[in-house]
């Protein structure tokens, strides 16, 4: 189960006619309360597309009652962005139209209180007829069953091989969520639609405090291909329909928890990899430093490609970390250590054991870096870049 798992949220994901192939490409998450909490966490992208602009004055109060909404409604097939004044007028109808369909459950619901995610080819108008037509399908389509948070998970589907949904059950409050996203993957979230529900009582205060933390500690520390989408929207919402209120600490690592697997499970359907590498910065200054480095790191795509061939070049690791500023990450490259697999093959500033021990066949990589200047460690997710990743970007749109 995903989004259904919490009491409270039913769910739908249909195929509207928005996908030429047929396949499922609308999903629906509508929350019954009794709370309508809401919060979320958007794309650093300067180019947006229209639904995150919506998102972003539904949850400020521009729209309605700030951080309140019942619904969500998300289609895959198109982005939405780059669309001008009529994507923006799109968004708003589709938002008017989900309302109007859940005024029998929700009576003087208005758009305000629903929330609007697109994903696909960015500069594509949405086929409004089909997608209106769609919003009725999915609203009678509801329901509180793992089978439909399933159906919902596969909705929002693009270049995803397969679903992505999580969900931890806890000490009288469940949380779950579904995700989607296998390329542009990069800092700045991912290329991603995300919704997470739960049925704690959370007030939106402490809901934003913990989804700001997490995505800042999982889905901000992915770095796949270097490019950031217009799209990426993180949506929690909850409906208190358990009754329990856990404390602050708890929520936020369960949050946590709960987007580092659904993260975790970007990088692994991510386009074309036949790896997962985490690169792990310890002995940093500071956290931030750390996330610095191992974001450097990950960047470098002759590594990249090393790890496709599964070959354990050290000598990308360490050329690419001497790009960090000084000033950002300050480390003495003669104290540094590099490991991967476990075999330290370079080892304060001059080779170490013997790279052809390192066994790079399994599917994940780890490539840990001790700076030996600090206490501070982070840790950032990468890929392999295959001809296989070229490919399927390569053919795209066609």
């Amino acid at each position: 189960m995903s989004v259904t798992a919490a009491a409270g949220f039913r769910a739908a994901g249909i195929s509207a006619g928005l996908k030429e192939s047929g396949s499922r490409d609308l999903a629906l998450v509508v929350n019954d309360g009794p709370l309508d909490v809401a919060v979320g966490v958007f794309t650093s992208n300067r180019v947006v597309a229209a639904p995150v602009r919506w998102c972003r004055e539904v949850l400020s109060g521009r729209r309605g009652d700030a951080d309140r909404a019942r619904a969500v409604i998300l289609n895959s097939g198109s982005a939405n962005a780059c669309t001008g004044p009529g994507g923006e007028a799109d968004t708003a109808a589709t938002a008017a139209r989900v309302a109007e369909l859940l005024g029998d459950a929700h009576p003087g619901l208005q758009a305000g209180s629903v929330l609007v995610c697109s994903t696909g080819v960015i500069g594509v108008p949405l086929d409004m007829p089909t997608l209106l037509d769609g919003a009725a399908t999915a609203v009678a389509s509801l329901q509180d069953s793992a089978e439909a948070g399933h159906a919902a998970a596969t909705a929002i589907m693009t270049t995803d091989t397969v679903p992505k949904e999580d969900t931890l059950r806890l000490d009288g409050w469940s949380i779950g969520g579904m995700i989607k996203g296998v390329g542009m993957l990069a800092p700045g979230l991912a290329t991603m639609l995300c919704v997470i529900t739960t049925d704690a009582v959370i007030d939106a205060d402490a809901a934003q405090s913990a989804l700001s933390r997490a995505a800042a500690r999982t889905v901000n520390r992915i770095n796949s291909d270097g490019c950031m989408s217009t799209n990426d929207t993180v949506l929690l919402l909850a409906s208190g329909a358990s009754g329990t209120t856990p404390t602050t600490e708890d929520f936020g690592a369960a949050v946590q928890e709960l987007l580092g697997r659904l993260g975790r499970r970007l990088v692994a359907d991510a386009e074309g990899a036949t790896h997962d590498i985490a690169i792990t910065v310890t002995g940093a200054v500071t956290e931030a430093a750390a996330e610095a480095a191992a974001r450097t790191v990950s960047a470098s795509n002759l590594l990249k490609c090393a790890i496709a061939g599964e070959d354990p070049n050290w000598g990308r690791v360490i050329s690419q970390l001497g790009t960090v500023p000084e000033s950002v990450c300050p480390f003495d490259p003669e104290a540094v250590d590099v490991t991967i697999n476990g075999v330290t093959v370079f080892r304060h500033g001059a080779l170490g054991e013997d790279r052809d021990t390192v066994d790079m066949t399994p599917r994940e990589t780890r490539i840990d870096i001790a700076l030996s200047a600090g206490d501070a460690a982070a840790t950032v997710w990468t890929n392999d870049l295959t001809h296989g990743y070229v490919t399927i970007n390569a053919d795209y749109t066609t």
